[in-house]
Order: C-alpha cells, then structure tokens, then sequence
C-alpha cells in the first residue's frame, strides 16, 4: 500500500509542458540565427563539434530529474504494518449536483464550490466514518465507492465539477437509488445519504425512492443549494464567462431551489433538510443528524504504519542533475572518432 503525504505539489508537474515549449522556442530561434550566418551545411562543416544530440538528451534528462526532486517533495509513503482495527462509524454517501445550475452564484463563488468547500471541512471532521461520493445530473454515477480514505476522498471531491455527467437536468431519483446500491447488504441501521442539491426535480419518483430507501433503513439528508426567489445560470465557456444561458425563446433561464421537494425527501427518509446560507452550507446539523444513527462496530484490515521513501527521489534527483551538469553539448574528439553524434552534428 503506498500513498502521497503531500498531493499539492502535484501541481508544479504544469511548470513541465512550459519548460518544454521554451526549450522548443530556443531551439527555434537558434537554428533561426544559424541560418542568417550562412549555408546551414557550411556552418555544420565549421562546427563539427556541435552536438544537437547532446541538448536534446540534456533536455529529457533534466525534466526527469526535476520530476523525480517534485515527487520527493510529495513524499511517497508505503505502508509496512498491516494490521486489523475496530471501529465505529456510519456508511455515509454524499450525491452532489452537478448540473449547470449549480453555477449559479447566489452563493459565493457560486453553488458548486461553496458545497465543494463544505464538504472538504466535513471530511477533516470524520472520525471512524466510511464515506462515499456520487455525482449526478441527468444520470447519477459513483466518483468514489465508499472508503475510509478521507484524503482519496478529498482528492475525488476537488475534481468534481459541471460538465462530467453528459445528461443535463437534475434527476434526484437516479442519485437516491445509486446512492442505496452502494451500501453493503448488511441490516443495520448507519447508513447515511446526504444529498446536496438545487432540487430542480419536479417527479415524483424522487419522494418514491426516498421513500423505498427510508424503509430500508438508510436516512436521507438533504441540502438545498441556492435561493427561492431564483437567479441566472452564468454561460461559462473554456473558462471565459459570456453572460447567462438562455432557452429556446432567448428568454434567460432562472434557477430556483425546490425546497418543498426537499423537504418531503428528507420527511420520507428519517432525515433533516437544511437550506444553505452564505454563512453555513448547513452540514453540521446534518452531521448531528447522522451521529444518532445506531453505529456499526466495522472491523477492516488497514496499514497503520507508512514508511518515508522521498530520499530515493532526492538521490535520483542529484544523480541526474550531475549527470546533466557533466554533458557538454560539445563533441569531444573521442566521441567524434567513435562516431557516436557524427549524424547529428550541427
């Protein structure tokens, strides 16, 4: 078992795609100069000692040296003692809306961020509890199968956003029913779905499921994301905000929270609805909620122990970077007579 302590630096691997169109961009304009010297075979016969090779060679080997010193900075940890814990805690499911009406910005940035947000400062609360993530729209899918790994959980949640299910509408049902598969088999009473939603569903088959799932014994919670008296829905496209979607009429689309459907969910499920504000995203009286469930004692084999392996990366880091340091992109008289680089020479 292996994992990363520290997955923010995952993001200086984008320093990566920018070093090499600045390499390509100095290749480029040298070979651009070169030409306005001369001949290119006259000059290539003026410097047989100019190895293209070399640099290109230089090039790879110091974007891997650089990732290997980024993966260090991650700090690669393998788990060495498996050992069997008991726990208490309750199976909780979290269905997020991700349609396109939950960039709507009556909540600051806008929906989907703000319950984004939330739920991160949920995750860093838990203690013993298994969690799940779906997302849904028109369709509902699992993003994260139920776990106790709050920083896999973590890492699934950022990447969620508007756009990664291609059927558009909010279809609450589907969530509910992907949410209840999900949940082991086992009677229980500790499980938990918290759903986080505009509720711009209008069929009934939502209350029906949230009615089926309550007589399974699993409670359903619900969040209302967004206002009553309704807002636009923001037209972002390639990250660029060109004013608000309209339908068919060119008339602009307005979002409103359907707490009503809301409510009736939570009623039929044992749950508590709670509406989202610019202050609380309201996921601590849900979390009161979940703590009266009946907790189940949950015995699983996990690594207790990690063990640090970031000095290997720091130690091929070095070596290449030495390795780097030593390569002259000049033919020595050696190489030109083994005839390594003659191809390449420039």
């Amino acid at each position: 078992m292996f994992k990363f302590e520290h997955h923010i630096y995952f993001y200086a691997f984008c320093a990566l795609p920018l070093m090499m169109v600045l390499v390509l961009l100095y290749f480029y304009s040298r070979k651009k100069k070169l030409k306005k010297l001369g001949n290119p075979e006259l000059i290539k016969q003026l410097t047989p000692y100019s190895a293209k090779r070399k640099r290109i060679i230089k090039v790879i080997i110091f974007s891997v040296a650089f990732s290997s010193l980024i993966l260090a900075l991650c700090n690669l940890q393998t788990g060495s003692k498996l050992t069997e814990v008991k726990r208490e805690g309750a199976d909780i499911i979290v269905c997020i809306d991700v349609s396109n009406s939950m960039l709507a910005k009556d909540l600051e940035p806008n929906r989907l961020t703000a319950a984004k947000l939330a739920l991160e400062k949920m995750i860093n609360s838990l203690e013993g509890d298994r969690l799940g993530l779906i997302i849904f729209a028109g369709e509902a899918y699992v993003q994260l199968p139920i776990t106790t790994d709050y920083g896999a959980a973590k890492i699934f949640l950022e990447s969620i956003q508007t756009g990664m299910v291609p059927v558009q509408g909010t279809n609450i049902e589907a969530a509910i029913n992907k949410a209840s598969e999900s949940f082991s088999n086992d009677l229980g009473k500790n499980k938990a779905i918290i759903l986080i939603t505009d509720g711009e569903n209008h069929e009934s088959e939502a209350v029906e499921a949230a009615e089926i799932a309550g007589k399974k014994g699993i409670m359903i919670n619900t969040i209302g994301i967004g206002s009553e008296q309704g807002v636009p829905i923001p037209l972002i496209e390639n990250g660029v905000d060109k004013g608000y979607r309209k339908d068919k009429n060119g008339q602009t689309v307005i979002t409103k929270l359907n707490s009503d459907l809301l409510k009736t969910i939570a009623g039929k499920a044992n749950g508590v609805y709670v509406q989202a504000s610019k202050a609380d995203v309201g996921l601590g009286a849900v979390l009161n909620k979940i703590n009266q469930l009946d907790k189940a004692q949950l015995e699983e084999k996990m690594y207790t122990d990690y063990e640090d392996q970031f000095q290997w990366f720091i130690g091929l880091a070095l070596v290449l970077f030495f390795i780097e340091f030593l390569i002259s992109e000049r033919l020595s008289e050696w190489y030109k007579k083994l005839n390594l680089f003659n191809n390449d020479a420039k």
